[in-house]
């Protein structure tokens, strides 16, 4: 990927527009899991340690455009910033002109400053022009860094860049890329899949696409009774697509044609109703009865996959394979998260319940790249041009 990288750039003394994804998940004001920003960091720290004047914006929430609303102001993520920085961080409000209070961005050099969140901004979701030059004025150097929203294109994520007198990726949008890159275009072989997850029609797309590059693509979740019923098994009550077992079916033959394979489960963990107190049954694959619910894999699966991964050169996971908030309920999702911690492979995931599974096993500083993306990481996983990025593209190319 060709484009201009923030840290080939003398920042000194310029005005320079970070937009971040601190998108993170706020109660009763206070910041609840700072991930996102930590991950946002060594992006404003390497502009604010060259000397630039800083300015970063991001959205949080889905706020009514116009409409200022407390529940989605940044001001938690200026005060989490804060205590990382260890100095205060302005939040400014009204920050387009003409309504921006006097002297409200002026700044330093090596100055931060936070902007408050720009779906506040009327335009912003539908990319207005208008709005995207007020945005570019205010900069000598656009960063785009909010791989998250790298899939949409929005003013502060698009628009911006095509006005921006110049236009960069952070740090954090070219380590995504990279890891991601990485991992799909050029994957040490074999290279394994665990797509997890409810319903087959969220990640079909993924799922067609991976079927064309991976050796093994291991499905978990309510995605694998879809193929389980397409492999000819009961499934009894457990959640499934009927009308994409045909599909399932289809995917399974194409790959095995070509020598790789999806692998079914020969043993399941099952119960009666969704419940954190529900027993958990373990039983054969061929001896699921009519009124059950599969929530997991059995041990033998788990160990089948966590061998395959253990053999791999690339693997790539998104998603849990079984219901994994209840305990009795997680152990396939935890022998996979174990296995990932200790395989050779280079290892790639992402997505909400992955990280949270990667969390609660406690792995995170085991698995090679964890993106913190859900939506743009899934388009690039569908082989889809990213807007946020085509646009650095082709930036760089003029």
């Amino acid at each position: 990927m060709n484009f201009i990288k923030m840290t080939d750039l003398d920042l000194k003394g310029k005005r320079v527009f970070i937009r971040a994804d601190l998108n993170v998940p706020v109660k009763d004001g206070k910041v609840t899991s700072d991930a996102r920003i930590t991950a946002s960091m060594p992006t404003i720290e390497f502009a604010l340690k060259a000397g630039a004047k800083v300015m970063v914006t991001s959205h949080l929430g889905r706020p009514e455009e116009g409409v200022y609303s407390e529940e989605n102001s940044l001001q938690p993520v200026a005060d989490v910033m804060s205590a990382q920085l260890g100095r205060k961080v302005r939040l400014v409000k009204n920050w387009l002109a003409p309504n921006a209070p006097k002297d409200s961005l002026t700044i330093e050099n090596g100055e931060l400053i936070l902007l408050e969140n720009c779906r506040f901004n009327v335009g912003e979701n539908k990319n207005d022009d208008v709005l995207s030059k007020q945005y570019a004025a205010l900069c000598d150097v656009f960063v785009m860094d909010a791989f998250g929203t790298a899939h949409r294109a929005q003013a502060t994520t698009h628009g911006i860049a095509k006005f921006a007198p110049v236009a960069c990726a952070g740090i954090l949008l070219t380590e995504e890329l990279d890891a991601l890159t990485k991992a799909l275009l050029a994957p040490a072989r074999p290279m394994v899949a665990i797509v997890g997850g409810s319903k087959v029609s969220t990640k079909l797309t993924v799922l067609e696409s991976l079927s064309e590059k991976v050796d093994q693509m291991v499905v978990g979740g309510g995605i694998a009774n879809t193929f389980l019923k397409a492999a000819g098994y009961e499934i009894g009550k457990s959640l499934c697509e009927d009308d994409l077992v045909p599909t399932a079916r289809a995917l399974m033959d194409k790959m095995s044609k070509r020598g790789a394979a999806v692998p079914i489960a020969v043993d399941v963990v099952c119960g009666r109703k969704f419940d954190s107190n529900e027993p958990a049954i373990k039983k054969d694959v061929g001896s699921v009865a009519a009124d059950d619910m599969i929530f997991d894999i059995g041990a033998k699966s788990a160990n089948e996959i966590a061998e395959i991964i253990k053999n791999a050169g690339t693997v790539v996971w998104n998603g849990p394979v079984g219901v994994f908030e209840f305990d009795q309920f997680g152990e396939g999702t935890k022998t996979i998260a174990m296995a990932i911690a200790s395989t050779k492979a280079f290892t790639l995931a992402g997505g909400g319940d992955t990280i949270a599974a990667i969390q609660k096993y406690d792995i995170y500083d085991k698995v090679s790249y964890i993106s913190t993306a859900g939506g743009a990481f899934l388009e690039f996983l569908e082989g889809k041009k990213l807007p946020a990025v085509e646009i650095l593209e082709q930036r760089a190319a003029k």
